[in-house]
C-alpha cells in the first residue's frame, strides 16, 4: 500500500507538469504567474500536512523551509502584480495541478510515519524537478516581462535547492 501510494503521487506530481509543457509556452506572463502561485500554494499544503502527520524533524524542517519561502516567493509575486496592476489568470494547467494535488492530500492522509515520510519526500523531490524544469525550459524563455522573468530565475534559485534538499532526505529515509 505505502509504496503504491508514494507511486501514485510522484506518477500526479510529474504528470501534471510535463503533459501540459506544449501547451504552457503559448500562455502568457499572467498565466504563467498563476501556474506558479497555484504550485506554491501547493507546496505550502504538503508542508502544513507534513507538519501533522509527520514525527520526523527532518520533516518538519524541510516543511517550515516549504512554507516560509514559498509563502515569500508568492508575497513577492503578488506585489509585483500588484506594482504592474495587473491580475494573475487562472487557467486549465492550474486546475490540473489543484486537481492533482487534491488527489495526491487524499493518498498522504492515509499514511502515518515512516510511510509518509517517505511519500511526501518522494512527492517533494518529484514535484520540485517537474515545476522547475517547466520553470526553467518552457516559462522563462516565454516571458515577455523583464521584471516577472527576473521573479522567476529568482525564485527558480530558491527552488532548485528545495530540489536538492528532497533529494538528500529521500536518499536518507531509504
Amino acid at each position: 500500500m505505502k509504496k503504491l501510494l508514494s507511486t501514485i503521487a510522484v506518477v500526479f506530481a510529474m504528470t501534471a507538469v510535463q503533459a501540459s509543457a506544449q501547451d504552457v509556452a503559448e500562455m502568457s506572463d499572467l498565466e504563467f504567474a498563476h501556474i506558479a502561485y497555484t504550485a506554491d500554494n501547493i507546496d505550502i499544503r504538503y508542508a502544513h500536512l507534513a507538519l501533522v502527520l509527520s514525527d520526523n524533524p527532518d520533516i518538519h524542517e524541510f516543511a517550515n523551509t516549504m512554507i516560509r519561502d514559498h509563502t515569500a516567493v508568492n508575497e513577492a509575486a503578488l506585489a509585483l502584480l500588484a506594482k504592474l496592476g495587473a491580475t494573475a489568470q487562472d487557467n486549465p494547467v492550474s486546475q490540473t495541478l489543484n486537481a492533482n494535488a487534491e488527489e495526491i492530500i487524499d493518498g498522504f492522509v492515509k499514511l502515518r510515519g515512516a510511510e509518509f515520510d517517505a511519500a511526501y519526500a518522494a512527492n517533494e523531490l518529484a514535484y520540485h524537478q517537474a515545476v522547475n524544469e517547466l520553470v526553467e525550459d518552457t516559462m522563462i524563455p516565454n516571458i515577455d516581462n523583464d521584471e516577472v522573468r527576473a521573479l522567476f530565475v529568482q525564485g527558480l534559485e530558491i527552488f532548485r535547492a528545495h530540489e536538492h534538499h528532497a533529494e538528500m532526505m529521500v536518499k536518507a529515509l531509504q
